[in-house]
């Protein structure tokens, strides 16, 4: 991708905080590379060249700056909904996929050719693939060395180098030095555990995405408390849990007590997606921001996220039961599922003794008998089915090649409608142009000084002009619609058949 190499200097002689993740520059007297913000004196302007990611930076032949620390650069660029596949294949990259598999079977599960997904790597972020999935190796051990007690064995171990002297062979090439140099204090490491600071693009609604979580926490599984978020996880048959808070200067604080360090990066990936740590929420606000209706929402909530979610089945489950009934009753339904078929955490989580058990996985509740749940019988065989589906096929609930092959596909499975599909699309595949247009919440929302709401199709057509960001748009259209609501007093109705109610993401 083209970058404005005056603007891109200007960004750099100000260290303008608002290109921070957006470009790096690199100088060529130095060899290194550095964020926008690096208190280093500014260089030479014709010594100077600029990338849109560490990874095309990293390609040419750059090293990371010891002193600004890339790997602690916000994680979004200026391509973000430029290309919808190559945001796909990232989350798949940040997920393992190239540590698993090559990029020709990476491009076949976006359904495109691996020599396109080459050229659109190159053309959106400067780099190729393998070299994106390397440079995020390479940052997040070097951001273990300086933020763990790790001993440098684990560090390989923990960010996914497949042996200890790749690691070392690595760090000796980028930064001529071995790896255990670049550490200038052990830091203290609670037993069994790992804290790492995730950085973000401010503003940040902390309060909306805790409070949207806290009301659909299932319990014994989930625990949002004292400004935290706390769960319990799995994978791989591992059992652990993480606890995160905001840390500040733009930071989410997350401490990972798991007992297999190989599972870290996709427990990062997981957390990240789940608290919506990529947006750019002012590129987002700018954007719907052209809509009069919506500009007042984000004037009003610059910085909301939308939240994800830990798995993709759970939140399938979570949609179906929360078809036509409260948050709170899906939640006890939710809860009653996990407390029988979810197995018990293998260590306390300090400070969270509520935090017990897994949620279970597709395969217990494929097998198990759900006759006996408080809820229809067609419910009860939806969630029997969906499950199935997922222990047939783990990647169920991976990105596709597009948002309506995803929704196509998810709409196949019983009982899951276009709302369902289209929520599942928003938390889970981080879809973030899904929008459930026939949603209550939402036409309510947008109804006019009279009340009259529109009609879904109209309200589709309108929000062809939010595109690509039309999820956003409908999280702020809910929060706006629950506060006009609990404002007035007014009672929440149910429609009594369909798709149609705001309170059926309750779980």
């Amino acid at each position: 991708m083209d970058l404005d190499h005056n603007a891109c200097f200007r960004a750099v002689q100000t260290r303008d905080a608002r290109f921070d993740g957006r470009f790096f520059t690199a100088v060529r007297t130095t060899g290194i590379y550095c964020r926008p913000i690096c208190p280093a004196r500014t260089p030479k302007r014709e010594n100077m060249v600029f990338f849109p990611t560490a990874a095309a930076a990293q390609e040419a032949g750059f090293r990371p700056c010891l002193r600004c620390r890339p790997e602690t650069s916000p994680d979004l660029g200026a391509w973000r909904g430029a290309s919808n596949t190559v945001s796909r294949a990232l989350v798949l990259i940040e997920s393992g996929a190239l540590d698993e598999g090559d990029v020709g079977e990476l491009a076949g599960r976006l359904g495109v050719g691996e020599r396109q997904l080459r050229r659109l790597f190159r053309q959106h972020l400067g780099a190729s693939p393998i070299g994106v999935a390397q440079t995020r190796r390479v940052l997040l051990a070097k951001q273990l060395i300086h933020e763990t007690g790790l001993s440098m064995t684990e560090v390989a171990l923990a960010s996914g180098f497949g042996s200890v002297r790749r690691f070392n062979e690595t760090f000796q090439r980028l930064y001529d030095r071995p790896p255990a140099a670049l550490r200038r204090a052990k830091p203290a490491t609670a037993a069994g555990a790992i804290t790492l600071k995730l950085p973000y693009k401010p503003p940040y609604d902390w309060d909306a995405i805790l409070a949207f979580l806290g009301k659909r926490a299932i319990p014994g599984v989930e625990v949002v408390e004292a400004g935290s978020y706390a769960r319990a996880v799995a994978i791989g048959g591992v059992r652990g849990a993480f606890v995160a808070r905001p840390a500040g200067n733009n930071r989410l604080a997350v401490t990972i007590q798991f007992p297999k360090l190989q599972a870290l990066p996709a427990i990062i990936a997981r957390v990240r997606r789940l608290f919506d740590l990529a947006a750019d929420p002012l590129a987002i606000g700018e954007h719907l921001s052209k809509d009069p209706q919506l500009a007042k929402l984000v004037a009003a909530r610059p910085g909301l996220r939308i939240p994800g979610a830990w798995d993709g089945f759970e939140v399938g489950v979570r949609a179906i039961l929360g078809q036509q009934i409260s948050v709170a009753a899906a939640i006890r339904i939710a809860g009653l599922i996990a407390a029988r078929y979810g197995a018990m955490l293998d260590e306390p989580v300090p400070g969270f003794p509520g935090l017990i058990r897994i949620f279970p996985s597709a395969e217990v509740l494929a097998s198990a008998d759900l006759s006996d749940l408080p809820m229809p019988r067609a419910r009860t065989m939806s969630l029997s089915a969906l499950a199935a589906a997922v222990a047939a096929d783990p990647r169920l609930f991976g990105p596709r090649a597009s948002l309506e092959e995803a929704i196509a596909t998810l709409r196949r499975l019983p009982g899951i409608g276009e709302w369902t599909a289209q929520y599942v699309a928003m938390r889970e595949l981080r879809e973030p142009d899904a929008f459930p247009a026939a949603d209550i919440g939402l036409l309510r929302a947008m109804a006019d000084a009279a009340g009259t709401r529109p009609k879904a199709a109209c309200l589709a057509a309108r929000a062809e002009n939010w595109r690509p960001w039309r999820a956003y748009a409908a999280m702020h259209l809910w929060i706006a619609g629950s506060e006009r609501l609990a404002a007035s007093g007014a009672m929440r109705v149910t429609p009594p058949t369909g798709e149609k109610s705001h309170d059926r993401d309750a779980a």
